[in-house]
C-alpha cells in the first residue's frame, strides 16, 4: 500500500481534537514503558525494531483494519523501516517524522485569554515533555515566561504578532528541561530575570528577581512577582493582570510540586506547604492557574491548554487538601516519583556550568516530566 509521515505538530492536533490513533512503537520496552506519546483514545503496541528485523508477518493480525496506523521510534530511521515492512504487506501506515525527538521538542502555542488592561496571554504548550511556557503581549511589547531551549518559538511568534521581547523570566533554577531564557534574552537583548536566591551559584549575569514588579505596553497590565518556596528556594511565582497566577513548579491542575530536586526535600518541604496553604490560600479565588507543568493527558482542556481557577484547585487538587502537617510531609517524602534524567547535568548547565551541544542537550532532556508530586 502507502507510507506518509505524520509530523509533531498533526499529531499534537489529534490529541487537542481527541482523535484515535493507533501507535506501532517499535523502541526497545524500557523506553516505551517509561515515555510514550499519550492521547486520549490512542492504543499502543511496543514490539522492539530488533523483533521485526526477519519480518512483520506476526504483528500483522494485531493491526486495526479501520484506524489510522502510527509507527514511532527514537529518532525516525528504524519507524520507516518497520513502516516500508507494513507497507510492502499491504497496510497504509504512517512514521513519526522526526521521531520521539521530534515529540520531545514540539511546542504549540494556544491563546489563554485577553488581558482586561489590554492586552493576551499565550501558553506555549511542549506537549511530549509536559512543559509549559508563557508570553504575556501588551502594545506590541512581550515577556516571556520558563522558555524551553527552543527560543525560535518565541522569536518567530513575536515577529508574527508585531511585538517585541522585552523581559524574559524564569521562575526557577529548572532541573528538568534546560532553560532557554537566557539565551532567549540575549537573541531579542531583552532583560533576563532569576530570583536570587536559586541563583547562588549561576556563572552569568542576570537581573535579581525577587517581589518585583514590572508594567508592560500600557501602564494597566501589571506582571507582580510573588515569591513562593518549596520546589526551589528562590521559587517565585506571577500575578499576570491580577488574573492569572503563574505557579511554575510549586502547584499544577492534579498535583504539588517536589521539593528534592536540589538535595533538600527535608528543608524545603516546611516552604512547600506554606507557600501552597498560606501564600496561595492568601489570594482571590478566581485567579487562572497557569502551571509550568503538566502531567497527564487528561490535564488538558478542551481546546489545549492547561489552566484552572485557583477555587477549583483548593477543591479538587489533593495536594491542597491535607489539613495534618505530619501526612502532608508524609505524601512528600514517600510518594516523591523517580528524578528527572540527568536532573543534576541539566541544573548545572542552567548555572552556566556546562555548555553541552545540541545533540547532548537533546539527549538529557529525553523522558517524561517528573516535577510533580501526585
Amino acid at each position: 500500500m502507502s507510507v506518509y509521515t505524520l509530523t509533531a505538530k498533526e499529531i499534537t492536533q489529534k490529541i487537542f481534537n481527541k482523535e484515535p490513533l493507533f501507535i506501532l512503537d517499535v523502541r526497545n520496552e524500557h523506553d516505551f514503558k517509561d515515555w510514550k506519546i499519550e492521547g486520549h483514545y490512542f492504543e499502543y503496541l511496543n514490539v522492539p525494531y530488533f523483533d521485526l528485523l526477519d519480518g512483520v508477518e506476526e504483528i500483522l493480525e494485531k493491526m486495526p483494519p479501520n484506524k489510522e496506523i502510527l509507527v514511532v521510534c527514537a529518532k525516525e530511521g528504524s519507524s520507516i523501516m518497520v513502516a516500508d515492512m507494513l507497507s510492502e504487506a499491504g497496510l497504509t501506515v504512517a512514521y513519526l517524522k522526526g521521531g520521539m525527538r521530534a515529540w520531545s521538542e514540539h511546542v504549540e502555542p494556544i491563546k489563554v485569554g485577553d488581558l482586561k488592561g489590554g492586552g493576551e496571554i499565550y501558553q506555549f504548550v511542549r506537549i511530549g515533555k509536559g512543559c509549559l511556557s508563557y508570553m504575556v503581549i501588551a502594545n506590541k511589547e512581550a515577556v516571556v515566561i520558563d522558555a524551553t531551549r527552543m527560543t525560535d518559538i518565541y522569536v518567530d511568534f513575536s515577529k508574527e504578532i508585531g511585538a517585541t521581547i522585552t523581559h524574559v523570566f524564569d521562575t526557577h533554577l529548572h532541573a528538568d528541561h534546560i532553560s532557554g531564557g537566557r539565551s532567549l534574552a540575549e537573541a531579542t537583548k531583552a532583560t533576563y530575570w532569576l530570583p536570587e536566591k536559586d541563583a547562588k551559584e549561576v556563572e552569568f549575569d542576570y537581573e535579581p528577581l525577587e517581589e518585583t514588579v514590572i508594567t508592560i505596553g500600557n501602564p494597566d497590565v501589571s506582571i507582580q512577582a510573588l515569591y513562593s518556596p518549596g520546589h526551589t528556594i528562590g521559587s517565585t511565582s506571577f500575578i499576570i493582570d491580577k488574573q492569572y497566577l503563574l505557579s511554575g513548579d510549586i502547584l499544577f491542575i492534579d498535583s504539588i510540586g517536589r521539593p528534592d530536586l536540589a538535595g533538600m526535600a527535608e528543608d524545603w518541604i516546611s516552604d512547600l506547604r506554606e507557600t501552597l496553604y498560606k501564600r496561595y490560600k492568601e489570594l482571590w479565588d478566581e485567579l487562572i492557574v497557569l502551571p509550568a507543568h503538566f502531567m497527564l493527558i487528561n490535564e488538558l482542556n478542551e481546546d489545549g491548554s492547561v489552566a484552572k481557577t485557583l477555587n477549583t484547585l483548593f477543591a479538587k487538587n489533593h495536594g491542597l487538601n491535607i489539613g495534618d502537617e505530619r501526612e502532608f510531609k508524609h505524601l512528600v517524602i514517600n510518594y516523591l516519583p523517580p528524578q528527572p534524567h540527568a536532573y543534576q547535568e541539566i541544573r548545572e548547565t542552567n548555572m552556566g556550568k556546562r555548555n553541552p551541544d545540541e545533540e547532548k542537550q537533546c539527549e538529557m532532556e529525553i523522558g517524561p516530566n517528573r516535577c510533580a508530586i501526585r
